[in-house]
C-alpha cells in the first residue's frame, strides 16, 4: 500500500467518524452560509452594508464550525450555537433577499426540537421566531408573518413526530431487549435446574452403588485370599474392584462438573488415593502442604494425570506396598511427589514404556519439570508445576 493510498484511507475513515459522531445536521448550517456569500453579487440591505453583512456571516459561521468541534459533553456551548445561527440567519435573510440562510432558522429549530433536550429546544425555537419575524421583515405585514409561522409550526410539528417515533422504537427496542434476556435467563436457569437435578441421582444412586461395590468387592477379594481361593479369581475380583473405583471417581467429577463445582486439584488426587487404597488393601497415605489454590486448567490436568499414572504403575510394579503421595503448595511453584516403598531398590525403568514418557510430556507442556527413578527401597515420581 502507498503512502498516497494510506493517507486517502485515513482521511476517509476520519470524515466517516466525524459524519457518525458529529451527525450530519451539524455540517449542514457550514456550506449554506458560504455559498450564499460567494455567490451573492447584489448590494447588502442592512444597516452597515458589507460590514455589517460579514461580520454576521463571521459569527454564523464561527457558531456553526462550534457545532462541529465543540465536545458533545458541552451541551450549553451547542445551544448556545444553535441560538445565534436562528438570530445570524434571520438578519443575513434581511442583508440579503435571495440566499439560501432564509431556511437556516427553519432548519435549525426542527434539528433542535428533534435531537435535544426541552430547554435547548425551546431557546432555539423563540430564537428562530425572532430571526424569522423580526430581521427578515416577516413581522411588519401579517401574512407573511402567517405564512412563516405555519411553516416553521409544521416543521415543529413534524420533528416532534420524528421525536416520539424514534423515542418510541427505542422503547419498544429496549422492552424486547429486556424481554429476550429474561428468556435466556430463564432458559439458563432451567437447564441448571436440570443439571442440579441429573447431579443429584448421579451421586444419590450411581455414586452411592459404585461405592458400595468397591467395598464389597474389596471383602470379597480378602475372603479369597483369606480361602485360598485361586489367583484367577482373586485377579478378576481385583480388576471389578479396580474398576468401580475408577467409576466412582469419575462419578464424582461428573458430579461436578455438572454443578458447574470443578473439583480441587488436591480433593481430586485424595479421591485416587482413596481408590488406589480399597482397590489393593495397602497403605496409601496423601499429605497437602501449604494452602491449596486454584491453579490453572493445564496445570491442573497435568497433576491429576501425574498422579493417576504414578498410582497405576506403582500397583503394577510394586503390588501391596505402601504408598505416600505428597502435593505441596509453595510460593512459585506447585510438588507432586509420590512414591512407593516395596522394601528393594527396584531395576531401573525398562525402555518402551509410554506411561512416563507421556507424564514428562505434559510437564513439558506447561513449563514444569518431571523427575522419576529408583529410590533406596522404592520408586519416586517428582512433578513440578510452575504458577
Amino acid at each position: 500500500m502507498t503512502r498516497q493510498h494510506r493517507e486517502t484511507t485515513w482521511f476517509g475513515k476520519l470524515l466517516a467518524y466525524w459524519l457518525i459522531e458529529r451527525r450530519w445536521w451539524d455540517f449542514v448550517p457550514l456550506p449554506m452560509l458560504v455559498a450564499t456569500l460567494v455567490f451573492y453579487r447584489g448590494p447588502f440591505r442592512i444597516y452597515g452594508g458589507a460590514t455589517t453583512s460579514y461580520i454576521v456571516a463571521g459569527l454564523a459561521i464561527v457558531s456553526s464550525l462550534s457545532l462541529v468541534v465543540s465536545p458533545k459533553r458541552f451541551r450549553w456551548l451547542t445551544g448556545a450555537a444553535l441560538v445565534v445561527l436562528c438570530l445570524t440567519g434571520g438578519m443575513l435573510t434581511m442583508a440579503i433577499p435571495v440566499g439560501w440562510t432564509i431556511a437556516l432558522p427553519y432548519l435549525v429549530a426542527s434539528i433542535a426540537v428533534r435531537r435535544y433536550n426541552p430547554p435547548i429546544a425551546i431557546a432555539v425555537l423563540i430564537a428562530a421566531t425572532v430571526g424569522i419575524l423580526v430581521f427578515s421583515g416577516a413581522g411588519t405585514r401579517l401574512l407573511p408573518a402567517l405564512a412563516s409561522m405555519a411553516v416553521l409550526f409544521a416543521l415543529v410539528m413534524g420533528a416532534l413526530a420524528r421525536r416520539n417515533r424514534e423515542d418510541r422504537l427505542e422503547q419498544t427496542e429496549l422492552a424486547l431487549a429486556r424481554e429476550q434476556a429474561a428468556r435466556e435467563e430463564h432458559a439458563r436457569a432451567a437447564a441448571l435446574a436440570e443439571r442440579a437435578r441429573i447431579a443429584r441421582e448421579v451421586h444419590d444412586v450411581l455414586a452411592h452403588s459404585l461405592s458400595a461395590l468397591a467395598l464389597n468387592l474389596q471383602s470379597a477379594r480378602l475372603m479369597l485370599v483369606r480361602d485360598e481361593a485361586g489367583p484367577e479369581a482373586i485377579a478378576q475380583v481385583e480388576r471389578a474392584q479396580r474398576l468401580a473405583a475408577d467409576g466412582l471417581a469419575e462419578a464424582r467429577r461428573a458430579v461436578a462438573a455438572l454443578r458447574d463445582d470443578p473439583v480441587a486439584t488436591d480433593r481430586a488426587i485424595a479421591d485416587l488415593v482413596t481408590s488406589a487404597r480399597l482397590e489393593t488393601g495397602s497403605p496409601a497415605q496423601l499429605s497437602v502442604v501449604g494452602a491449596p489454590r486454584d491453579l490453572s486448567g493445564p496445570a491442573e490436568t497435568t497433576l491429576y494425570r501425574t498422579a493417576q499414572e504414578a498410582l497405576s504403575n506403582a500397583r503394577k510394579h510394586a503390588p501391596g506396598a505402601p504408598v505416600r503421595v505428597v502435593l505441596e503448595y509453595l510460593d512459585d511453584r506447585t510438588e507432586l511427589t509420590v512414591t512407593d516403598h516395596p522394601g528393594a531398590r527396584p531395576p531401573a525403568a525398562t525402555p518402551g514404556g509410554f506411561g512416563l514418557a507421556g507424564m514428562r510430556e505434559r510437564a513439558e507442556l506447561i513449563g514444569g519439570e518431571l523427575h522419576t527413578g529408583p529410590t533406596e527401597d522404592g520408586w519416586r515420581v517428582h512433578l513440578v508445576v510452575p504458577v
